[in-house]
């Protein structure tokens, strides 16, 4: 009996911060959450078809390589914001998740 193993282009891990986050997000907005974890471990850090979806520039509390996109639009709206930690060995982290107003950029 052969065991197949299907790897994934991208690993995607959250923050303490945005694990927090995450649990604290309405039920509503976990499946999209969780649409563009699969997103970004499938298909990498570019998430063009998202909305809304733009890199960051650099800004005070933005690390370097870091991407954005909107889950929620409206009022409130929701943000999630991620960041390239190493592109040879494709890790990216999920480091916000939560209200435009609040988000880090």
């Amino acid at each position: 009996m052969s065991e197949s193993k299907t790897t994934r282009p991208w690993t995607v891990e959250y923050s303490a911060k945005a694990a927090k986050q995450k649990m604290k997000l309405p039920e509503s907005l976990t499946s999209r959450l969780l649409d563009l974890t699969w997103d970004l471990e499938h298909k990498g850090p570019v998430q063009r078809e998202w909305s809304h979806y733009s890199p960051l520039g650099k800004a005070k509390g933005v690390p370097g390589d870091s991407h954005h996109c909107h889950i929620k639009n409206g009022r409130p709206t929701y943000v999630v914001c991620w960041q390239v930690v190493n592109k040879k060995i494709k890790i990216i982290e999920i480091f916000y998740v939560g209200t435009h107003e609040n988000a880090p950029y």
